[in-house]
């Protein structure tokens, strides 16, 4: 994805020939995502410390899908901190995100809708949930801006 890169050096060196990325995490997507992972992060807290769960399949499901994106959107956000992408130019990374975040964003909202009506009034449950429709709706946003970059024509060639 082409992102607006801020970098500071104070080292006299370029900003190309740093391996980390910082400027990234201060963009939007780089926001973004950092509040997806948070969000998922907390989702999955709450109901990894929750005992007694009313559904039990209900609330495995929404476990294992909020853990599978946290570690895929850790996977994307560790790629652009470190400038992966770059150093594997055979995938067309922007259009791989895009993919990844649609699946994620149904998945992970009719994961949310089942936690939410199988709460039972566990409130931890409840916190789960919302957490979950915070990262859906981040997703979505993030899908949105994404959208562009991948979907459009290359500079140059028209339709």
């Amino acid at each position: 994805m082409s992102h607006t890169v801020i970098t500071t050096s104070s080292t006299g060196r370029s900003s190309g020939d740093s391996v980390l990325n910082l400027g990234y995490s201060r963009t939007i997507p780089g926001l973004l995502k950092i509040g997806q992972l948070l969000s998922l992060l907390i989702a999955f807290l709450c109901i990894r410390l929750t005992h007694g769960w009313p559904s039990w399949a209900a609330f495995q499901f929404f476990e294992v899908v909020v853990l599978w994106f946290l570690v895929a959107f850790l996977v994307f956000f560790l790629m652009h901190l470190f400038r992966l992408q770059t150093k594997m130019p055979c995938i067309n990374w922007p259009l791989t995100e895009f993919f990844h975040y649609s699946v994620g964003s149904v998945l992970i909202f009719i994961a949310s809708i089942a936690a939410a009506v199988k709460c039972g009034g566990a409130s931890s449950l409840v916190v789960a949930s919302v957490f979950g429709f915070i990262a859906t709706f981040l997703m979505v946003v993030n899908l949105w801006t994404s959208y562009s970059v991948a979907c459009s024509p290359p500079v140059g060639e028209s339709m």
